[in-house]
């Protein structure tokens, strides 16, 4: 097969397009998690533009040994494979850039990705490139990447030496269902629209897990081959995706999403589940794990008044991070020595609980296609997300899968169901039931949704309660 069209991205493409076209010097800088397709997306762009030359620049991966002249020698053979010519040797950033202008041409586009790794061992890292981007005067697009977004929010974003120097800042997020979709068509993939939903449940919208699926396999043959074998791929991204991150802080880390597997808690819950003390550095780890892409956080809001409240849920929002924590890792041991025994999937204890809760993930971060189905035009939104009601003397407690609250006073009480067979009368009265337990001031009216996937009864469809009932495969 030969390379993959590109899939998505328009949004960015034609920001990019935009800035290109003023024909100035301009900086950009694009994080998001890693394996999210940053360098793709820049090369894709480089190589939409004529007449340009594209300098591709990438940081060393970090190791117990890596030193600052480490990442310069890297970056001088990688110059000089540009430039076809013996690698150089460069004692300081600033020579390093300064040669790189002697070669830069009107509408070139220079790329450095994992910004973090090249300039992380060095302090004057960033004011050199500050010194350097300064003193251009020609058309180029120098753009940044990288995958340590809270290095790129430290260091970049917030840097007093960059300070209105930056043009356009990009936070990629993973393709849409829809995108994903187009994806595996694009690989050759023909699989029923559950095993699609079945593959996206656990690689989510991140196009290089996409990338890895086998168009010859069924979706269990592809889960099992890239998620439950030794050394494969799923099984050792986790390890890898910490050490690039939070080197020697992952275990904190770790703790923290350990708690979330099993769905949102508050700040507090967090901190009493991984006995951490009271002090702000908590909540500032929370903030590291939600900017690198790994948890989202949603406010809850007064009903009556519009207003956030004090108090938050949390919930991990990459799908692949979820199912690692919930199925791969518990079961590394036997996948080390090549005795973990289950044929399929549904072999696995309580997988096809946990693939309802990966596909409950998996809708709720395509927020867009949920509205848009809806028909809830976005400024008549009050509020929305994931929606707990903690119990009280007067009240009972319940959660609710995606909970809507519209300008005219109307709750949208959206439930997610993932199921092969057709849902009978029983989801009504489920929904029911949890509708009965929301406490709403007068007023409100309760408007209970259905996504689901595998069909409803005729007795379902026929049926009153639901306002609408929206069949997921069409997000295909």
């Amino acid at each position: 097969m030969g390379k993959l069209s590109f899939i998505g991205r328009e949004s960015e493409i034609a920001r990019l397009r935009m800035l290109y076209k003023k024909h100035s010097p301009s900086l950009v800088v694009i994080k998001g998690r890693r394996r999210i397709g940053k360098s793709r997306l820049v090369q894709e762009f480089a190589g939409s533009i004529q007449k340009n030359k594209f300098w591709s620049f990438a940081g060393l991966a970090p190791s117990g040994s890596m030193t600052d002249q480490d990442q310069r020698n890297h970056f001088a053979r990688q110059l000089a494979t540009h430039l076809k010519t013996p690698p150089m040797t460069f004692l300081d950033w600033s020579d390093a850039f300064s040669h790189l202008s002697l070669h830069l041409r009107s509408g070139d586009i220079v790329l450095l990705d994992e910004i973090s790794w090249m300039g992380d061992l060095d302090d004057t890292f960033i004011s050199k490139i500050k010194t350097w981007w300064d003193q251009q005067t020609t058309h180029v697009m120098l753009v940044i990447c990288g995958s340590v977004s809270t290095w790129i929010e430290e260091n970049i974003l917030k840097s007093t030496a960059l300070f209105g120097r930056i043009h356009l800042s990009l936070t990629l997020e993973p393709l849409s269902i829809r995108e994903s979709s187009s994806f595996l068509k694009e690989l050759g993939v023909k699989l029923s629209q559950y095993d699609i939903y079945k593959l996206l449940s656990v690689v989510g919208g991140v196009p290089w897990y996409l990338e890895q699926i086998h168009p010859e396999l069924t979706a269990d043959q592809n889960l099992m081959e890239l998620a439950f074998k030794k050394d494969s791929i799923l099984v050792t991204e986790f390890d890898r995706i910490f050490h690039d991150l939070f080197s020697g802080k992952g275990t904190l880390y770790k703790k923290i999403l350990l708690t979330l597997k099993n769905g949102m808690c508050t700040l507090a819950e967090i901190r009493t589940a991984i006995k951490f003390p009271h002090s702000g550095t908590l909540s500032q780890m929370v903030e590291h794990l939600m900017s690198a892409g790994f948890v989202t956080k949603h406010t809850l809001w007064s009903f009556k008044t519009e207003k956030s409240s004090k108090q938050s849920l949390y919930r991990i929002a990459d799908p692949y991070l979820r199912f690692y924590l919930k199925l791969i890792e518990p079961n590394l041991a036997k996948i080390g020595m090549g005795t973990f025994s289950y044929e399929t999937l549904r072999g696995i204890p309580g997988f096809e609980a946990h693939l309802g809760l990966q596909i409950e993930q998996l809708l709720l971060q395509n927020r867009s296609m949920l509205l848009s189905a809806l028909g809830i035009p976005p400024m008549d939104i009050c509020a929305d997300g994931p929606y707990r009601q903690n119990p009280t003397v007067r009240q009972e407690g319940c959660q609710i899968d995606y909970l809507v609250h519209s300008a005219t006073h109307n709750l949208f009480i959206c439930e997610f169901k993932f199921k092969k067979r057709e849902l009978g009368m029983e989801v009504v009265s489920e929904i029911k039931e949890k509708s009965q337990k929301l406490k709403v001031p007068r007023g409100f009216a309760k408007v209970p949704v259905l996504f689901h996937l595998g069909g409803v009864s005729d007795q379902v469809e026929t049926d009153s309660f639901f306002y609408r009932i929206i069949d997921i495969a069409d997000f295909l």
